[in-house]
């Protein structure tokens, strides 16, 4: 397991849910405060609160999102295309390890069949995203 997944690991058994566990392990790499990290990713966990896509996943979507972005709101069509196709990559890299990026259905609520934990989610989140910036520098 990676120090960042070790992080994550520690956050989420503190009380943070797996969006915040996710994306505050990469805020040193991006000159973001955690505490404002964890403000924003508050939100998205439990699959944004509806258990939709995977919080994990939402936390690996946002760091992606920063090392992809480029960064100007009045020029924000230049790099979002090309954003959601990475994305769309390493969310089904997600899926087929896991067989879901729902989070309902990864916690098994209709069928009472665990696909992944929470703990695993994250852990597999944060690899993917490592992998993401190592593979896009």
């Amino acid at each position: 397991m990676s120090t960042k997944a070790e992080h994550a690991t520690k956050l989420h058994e503190n009380g943070c849910n797996c969006a915040q566990a996710v994306a505050c392990s990469f805020c040193q790499e991006f000159g973001i405060d955690e505490k404002e990290m964890f403000r924003i990713a508050e939100g998205f966990g439990l699959g944004m609160g509806v258990m939709e896509m995977c919080g994990a996943l939402s936390g690996m979507t946002m760091i992606i999102g920063l090392a992809s972005s480029q960064g100007n709101p009045d020029e924000g069509s230049k790099t979002k295309g090309d954003t959601y196709k990475k994305l769309r990559t390493y969310i089904q890299k997600f899926k087929d390890k896991n067989g879901s990026c729902i989070c309902r259905e990864l916690k098994g609520v209709e069928t009472g069949k665990v696909l992944c934990s929470c703990p695993q989610c994250i852990t597999d989140a944060v690899a993917l995203t490592e992998e993401y910036l190592k593979e896009n520098k």
